[in-house]
Order: structure tokens, then sequence, then C-alpha cells
């Protein structure tokens, strides 16, 4: 996945913009009157332009659609509202910039993958794919108060909130979004997308998903585009993963595949990657020992990415030294799973409407969680029972972010996914602008989904969708371009077209994507009732590197701020730890300061 490009006003005062982009090999597409309109970095495969008469659709991502077919799509626009039709018929993952007249229309993907920022410079708006580009080009100042807000909530701040711009006066538009533009008016933000009712059953819906996905491979061969070189995919043994390593074989039988060898003695992944190895014979298997891997939380603070706290900062060292390996057997395009748990994954929240409309369903289904997942009677019971809405659950966090977390197992069927609690290292001065942030965003919030089970999965996607974006950035400066099947729009809303009891059953894992590719990936890998388990990975990495992380926040750009206590911290991670909770709240910690110091300092990721 490519990034960088900036849609610019039809303006005779542009020219300090373009000048401040730096961009080492910009490439421009221009208005008719010659100035410049969309300026940035891109490759040939990377985009498509199509003109009729006065409109003009230009799309900049994975879209695999001719610029024939474009044109012919584009015949039938008259209007901004009516390039919907074209935008919800696309393939692929993308942005798209449509011209039609005096009106011109910017929108990202459905799952903020693909994201889309405005600003105003000199009375103009000005679009880019990314942020702290528009921040850099504007001399935005950081949001003090977000920034609070995500030490003191951590990772776990949901969206619409973790959508939020780090900068004053850039504007993060929501996915579901276009950005309308015309002369002499204010910029407005029109929704668009809807997500599809869940009404499929689950053999209609494998079906629809069964041929996105495959469509969506066999795009995805670099024989098949004007870029050369070599398709790789991930193979971990897990469900995602493996399931699109075989559609890729499907074309492509002689690819790479990837995995990184287990740390862990429980995790099975290793049992079930013999067994799909065994079935590709013809591709080139690499396997990384953990010996030759970074430990996690290695380099933590290095690789800045400047738009925002980065979601998986203890892994950034392994997906530099991952992409690097891959460039050095010849991949420049490599398939991941991501996306994946946040598509299939059996998030319980379906069971909140179930139950009043379909209580004896629900009866059952409920049962079974309680008994595999152990959760707490009176607990869930009260969750089932509560019919407050998504404002009333931002109030709560708000209200609850200092106390600390509760016990025992608390089933998420609620609006998030769990309740927001800030670590004792926190200070009082980012616990009150965070109360401020987020009861702020009661009073904006509105669910993803009316159902509160298909809001669970938009959350899921939502949240992750834009970190995932910032790990295809690490990737990209290896050359090896990072994509994500599940995530591109019509994969997305196939699998959100199903319906909830069904997709999310308790008794199956993944069945969805299970039954979407039977016969495809072999049935002892679809049948697969278990998920790889990671944490002896982080107590090694954390025991070799927890040293280096203390000594980095020591240092720390986020105390400067008056945002954590250096010596609650250093007190805290020093002592014994009851179970990972506060690692996790550690790495979370590392992306913000991580991103603060590249905002601030200029410290972006060093070349390959």
């Amino acid at each position: 996945m490519r990034t960088g490009f900036v849609v610019l006003p039809d303006s005779p005062s542009t020219g300090h913009l373009i000048d401040g982009l730096a961009l080492r090999a910009p490439r421009t597409l221009r208005y008719a009157s010659g100035r410049p309109w969309i300026v940035g970095e891109w490759g040939d495969e990377d985009i498509v332009v199509a003109s009729v008469g006065p409109v003009r659709v230009v799309v900049i991502g994975f879209c695999p659609v001719t610029t024939a077919e474009l044109t012919s799509s584009t015949r039938r626009i008259r209007t901004v509202a009516e390039v919907n039709r074209l935008a919800s018929e696309l393939p692929g993952s993308f942005h798209l910039v449509a011209e039609v007249g005096r009106q011109q229309r910017v929108q990202g993907s459905v799952t903020g993958l693909r994201r889309v920022a405005w600003a105003k410079s000199d009375g103009h708006t000005v679009v880019a794919d990314r942020t702290d580009v528009l921040a850099r080009l504007t001399n935005a100042e950081i949001d003090d108060s977000l920034l609070a807000t995500r030490v003191a909530c951590g990772g776990m701040l949901p969206s619409p909130l973790r959508d939020r711009s780090m900068w004053l006066g850039v504007n993060s538009l929501p996915p579901e979004h276009y950005l309308l533009l015309e002369s002499g008016r204010p910029a407005r933000e029109v929704r668009w997308w809807q997500p599809p009712a869940p009404e499929r059953t689950l053999a209609e819906g494998a079906s629809e998903v069964r041929n996105s996905l495959t469509s969506a491979l066999e795009k995805r061969n670099p024989g098949n585009r004007t870029a050369d070189g070599r398709l790789s995919a991930d193979l971990s043994g897990g469900l995602d993963s493996t399931s699109l390593a075989f559609l890729a074989a499907r074309t492509t039988p002689h690819l790479l595949t990837h995995r990184w060898a287990e740390a862990e003695a429980g995790n099975d992944d290793g049992t079930y990657a013999a067994i799909a190895i065994r079935e590709l014979p013809d591709a080139e298997h690499l396997v990384v020992p953990q010996a030759d891997m970074p430990p996690v939380f290695t380099d933590a603070h290095l690789n800045g990415d400047p738009e925002q706290p980065y979601l998986f900062a203890r892994t950034t060292a392994r997906a530099v030294y991952t992409a690097r390996t891959l460039a050095a057997h010849g991949s420049t395009i490599h398939i991941a799973g991501h996306g994946g748990d946040e598509l299939f994954y059996k998030f319980p929240g379906y069971l909140h409407p179930l139950l009043r409309r379909r209580p004896l369903t629900a009866v059952r289904h409920l049962r079974a969680h309680l008994a595999l997942s152990r959760w707490d009677l009176k607990s869930t019971v009260a969750q089932l029972l509560d019919n407050s809405g998504f404002p009333d659950w931002w109030r709560r966090q708000s209200d609850g972010l200092a106390a600390p977390p509760p016990e025992g197992r608390l089933p998420p069927l609620g609006w998030g996914f769990t309740s927001l609690h800030a670590q004792p290292w926190v200070t009082g001065e980012a616990l009150h602008a965070a109360r401020t942030t987020l009861r702020t965003a009661a009073e904006e919030a509105h669910p993803f989904a009316s159902d509160r089970g298909q809001h669970q999965y938009l959350l899921a996607l939502r949240t992750t969708a834009p970190a995932y974006a910032q790990v295809s950035r690490l990737f990209q400066r290896a050359g090896v371009r990072l994509d994500m099947p599940y995530l591109d729009d019509r994969v997305v809303e196939a699998a959100l077209s199903v319906r909830l009891e069904e997709r999310a059953h308790p008794w199956r894992y993944k069945p969805l994507l299970a039954e979407a590719v039977r016969g495809i990936v072999p049935e002892a890998i679809t049948a697969r009732a278990t998920k790889g388990e990671f944490s002896a990975d982080l107590s090694l990495g954390l025991r070799r590197n927890r040293m280096n992380v203390l000594d980095v926040l020591t240092d720390s750009a986020i105390v400067e701020r008056g945002l954590i206590d250096a010596d609650a911290l250093r007190r805290l991670l020093l002592a014994p730890q009851a179970d990972h909770s506060r690692n996790i709240a550690l790495e979370h910690l590392l992306g913000c300061e991580t991103w603060l110091r590249t905002a601030t300092r200029g410290q972006d990721a060093p070349a390959p």
C-alpha cells in the first residue's frame, strides 16, 4: 500500500504547498487551467484516471480496474452524488477523487485503512491521505488534550475518538463519508456508505465472501500488473493468513510463504502451518527461527510514524526485519491476514439484540458463551439488561477512568470491548484532560450500526485499520507493498451481510471464513478451534528489553508534558506483574512517546 498525495485547490497560490511536500519523485495531475490538482508519489500500477467531458475520476491504490472500464462507468456520472454507485462497485482498497464540473469529491476506504484528511490554508481547503502531511504544510499544533486522552486510555481508546487527528485544525474524514469541495463554499462531510443489513444466511454469505476473496487474490499477482517482482504471503498456521495463502497459490503456485517460529510451547500454529506446507509443495516456505528475530520491545522507540501513535509498538522491529527479509527474497507484494479477526471473530455483542429478537436462540448461545468463556454471570445479566446508548457508554468511561479495573471475566456485550481505565502512572493533569475529552465525545458519538453486534465488528475494523496502514508504511520503506485483502471494501461488505448469530457462533471458530474457503484450505485447518498464544513471546521480549524501555521513558517527551509520573512508571514496571495488562499498557505508552518524539523532533524512520 502506497501513500502520498495531496489534492490542491485550483488557485495560483499553491506553489508553497507543493514545495512543502518535499517529494523525491513527484507526480502531478492538473486542472483544465493547467494548475496542479493532485500531487504526490505513486507508481503507474497505483493509479487509474478516466475523463469524460466535465467529469474526471481518479482511483489511487489497489483497484483492479482498467482505464477503459473506469471510463465506461464514468459516462454514467452527472453529479458528485452519482459517484456513489461507482464507489460501491469498484473492487479493492483505494482512494477515490472525482471532479464533476465545479464540484469535487474525495474519499477513502470504508474501514479507514485509506484515510482522508483536510485542512484550511490561506482560505482554501487542502486534502491529503495523511494528517501529518497537512499538519506540516499548515504548521498545525498538536492537540494536547487528545494526546493526554491517548496516554490515559492507552490502546483501548475506541473510534470515533481514535479517528480524530492528533493536530489542531487538521480534520480526519470519517470513513463512511466523502468530502465535498466547491469553490467559494465550505468543505462538507457527506455520508454515503451504510453497513449492509446482516440478513444473509451463513451459506449465502460464505459464497459471497469466497467470490470476493478469490477475485481479490487473483488480481494481486504481480504478473497481473505492471510491477515486477514476486508475490509472498503470511502462512502462520492460523485460519486468516493460511486461507489467503491457499487462495494466492491458486494463481501463483510458486509464491513465497513466510512465518515466524513460536516462542510459546502451547502455541499450535506450527502444527497447522506444517499441514499447510505439505499441501503447497510448489511454494517456497520461509520459516524465521525465534533466535533470528528481534525480541518484542526491541528498539520500540525507533521507526516512528508521524501521523498518530502506533498501536503495535512492541513488534515494530519485527515488522521492519520481516519486510527487509521478504525484500531480500525478491518479494514486492506481500499478502497479510490483517483484518481477519475483525471480520470473522465471535464478538458477543450480538447477544443483546438477539435476546430481544429470538430469545430462545439467544439463551442457547448465552449458555455456550458462559461455559466456554467463563463469564461472570451477574455481570453478564446486567449487561444484557442494559439498554443505554452509545453516548451513555462514553460518559461512563469518563466517570470511571481513574477507577481500578473490575475483577473477574467480564463479557464485552456493550458498545465498547472493554472499559477504559488509566494506569497509576498517569498524572492528574492528563486524567482531567482525558475526562473532558471523553465527555465531549459522548455529546457527539453515534454508533456505527443500530445493531450492537454489527457495531462491534465495525468498531474493531475502525480501531485497527489505521494502525495496519502504519504497518504497511514500514514495509513500503523496504520496497514491499503490504496488501490486506480482508480489508478490501467488497470483502468487508460481504462479511458484514451475514446474520450475526451465524457469523459469531459460540461453538465454531470463525465459521463464515471456514465455510468460505471449504475445499480450498485443508479441512484440518478450517476445523481448527484454537488461536495462537503469544504471551511467552511478550514475557521473553520484555525481560530482555525492560531496562531499555525504562531508559527511553526516563528521557520522555510525555514526562516533559506532565502526562505521566516517571517514578511511578519505573516502580510499577519493576514490580511483579499478575498478568499482562500493564505490559500491554506499556506498549501503548511507547506508541504515544515515539509519536510525540517523531512529531516534535522530526525523528522519522531511518531509510532501509
